[in-house]
């Protein structure tokens, strides 16, 4: 399913890894861990001009038909104002404009409120987070993104279609086989319905790939709270080694077309908020559009197995 590619470069292993489903390749490094580019977080700006806080939520946040919003929970689902989609919707997980850690519960209910808000319309359904300004996000305040387009995104389009040939070719799921082959492999994390694995040719720093039992929003919403249970232990353990932000996509499956293909949730770290702007995403991610991480996805696997989390990942080289 992947190909690996070993070679020195002074003292340090590189290794060249590939996808073969899909193509998608990336350069692991793990000799720039010695950077140490993990700077401590920039504290959170202070709620005062926050439109997603309460007060001023309800008074400045767009509404579907009807004068409505979502709410589930702690969260509350509206329009996007500034869309690239054609559905976009944001669900603000919390009530509190920053939080040290969050709950489950909270996820499952802000996913639950987004998956709503895109349910009947018709496209490629996507669910994102960009946690924290280097990460990309506009605000601060914790908030989810939901994605409707009649064109998947590129790597969207990758899954579907590589999953449609590997059906085709071999009369089973390329998601059945992905289970059985990544259990044994030494990146198995935790999970069973919904298997959470440390992927194998990382798109970013310490990728962890949640893969779900089911390929639409409609039919991936029961499991929603599993999937939140896994993934806050994965930003737990990110906060542990020192990250604070990351990014988050979930792909979805659209209802009687897209065969093969089973959804899946990717999440990645990254760098904190600084005041010197260090970046972790440089040219050969956004031109060449060919990742270089630092850890391993068996290491970062070495670490549950351990009982530690992630945060023995780094010393298991």
């Amino acid at each position: 399913m992947f190909e690996i590619s070993t070679l020195r470069n002074g003292d340090a292993p590189l290794e060249y890894r590939r996808e073969r489903l899909t193509g998608l390749s990336c350069t692991i490094s793990p000799g720039r861990l010695e950077r140490n580019l993990a700077p401590p977080p920039a504290p959170i700006a202070p709620p005062g001009d926050c439109p997603f806080c309460p007060g001023r939520l309800e008074r400045e946040t767009p509404t579907f038909p009807g004068g409505r919003r979502i709410h589930r929970g702690e969260s509350v689902t509206f329009p996007n104002l500034y869309p690239y989609a054609a559905t976009h919707t944001v669900g603000v997980i919390t009530r509190a404009h920053a939080c040290e850690r969050f709950e489950p519960r909270q996820l499952a209910d802000a996913f639950t409120g987004v998956a709503e808000s895109l349910l009947g319309a018709d496209g490629h359904a996507s669910i994102n987070w960009n946690y924290l300004h280097s990460a990309g996000a506009s605000i601060d305040h914790p908030h989810l993104q939901g994605l409707v387009d009649p064109h998947p995104s590129h790597l969207h389009a990758l899954y579907l279609q590589g999953s449609e040939r590997y059906l085709e070719r071999t009369g089973r799921t390329y998601w059945e086989a992905l289970r059985e082959h990544e259990r044994f492999t030494g990146r198995y994390l935790f999970g069973d319905e919904v298997m959470l694995l440390a992927s194998a040719v990382p798109l970013g720093e310490r990728e962890v790939r949640a893969l779900l039992p089911v390929a639409t929003l409609e039919e991936a919403i029961p499991y929603f709270g599993t999937l939140a249970e896994g993934l806050v232990r994965v930003i737990d353990d990110y906060r542990a080694l020192g990250w604070r932000a990351f990014n988050l996509s979930c792909f979805f499956g659209r209802p009687g077309r897209d065969r093969g293909f089973f959804a899946f949730c990717s999440v990645i770290s990254r760098i904190n908020p600084n005041t010197a702007s260090i970046s972790d995403s440089a040219f050969m991610e956004r031109l060449h559009q060919h990742p270089v991480v630092m850890t391993r996805p068996e290491d970062l696997a070495a670490g549950y197995r351990a009982g530690s989390g992630m945060t023995r990942a780094g010393a298991a080289r």
